[in-house]
């Protein structure tokens, strides 16, 4: 069977030729490829010159800029209060209290007697019985000869 198939707005490929058929029912279609090489290349179209200049003007301004400053001043009072005051305004400022806590203990001497010690002397006897030794050595001489006197 020879067949042509037509160009169709699904298929909008090519119109092939006439295919052709054999004995054992083949069909045989030829096949027709297309291919695609891009590439890119440099053409140089023109060029530009660019130059930069820079100016520069003074101009003054004059900002207002708030600035505050504390001023601390020390008070010393040396009062004795009975409870911590609390912090107060006047106007602008701000007090604050410093306070300390004072033992306050009162002492005083209270004399209860006096104890005198004087030093005397005295003598007096005492009479002791005291045991006391002494000794004495006899020499007796007795002689059969007569010998000459020795101080004994």
């Amino acid at each position: 069977m020879n067949t042509t198939p037509e160009s169709s707005p699904e298929n909008d490929g090519p119109i092939l030729g006439p295919i052709e058929t054999l004995s054992t029912e083949r069909v045989i279609i030829p096949r027709i490829e297309e291919q695609l090489q891009a590439g890119k290349q440099t053409l140089e179209t023109g060029r530009v010159k660019l130059t930069k200049t820079v100016h520069e003007t003074q101009e003054t301004l004059t900002i207002p800029l708030p600035r505050e400053a504390f001023i601390v001043e020390r008070m010393p009072l040396h009062e004795y209060v009975d409870e911590v005051p609390a912090a107060r305004q006047e106007g602008e400022t701000i007090i604050y209290s410093v306070v300390n806590e004072v033992l306050v203990v009162q002492k005083r001497l209270l004399l209860v007697e006096e104890i005198r010690v004087t030093k005397q002397q005295t003598q007096h006897e005492e009479t002791q019985t005291v045991p006391l030794r002494r000794e004495e050595i006899t020499v007796e001489r007795t002689s059969t000869i007569p010998t000459p006197e020795r101080p004994a």
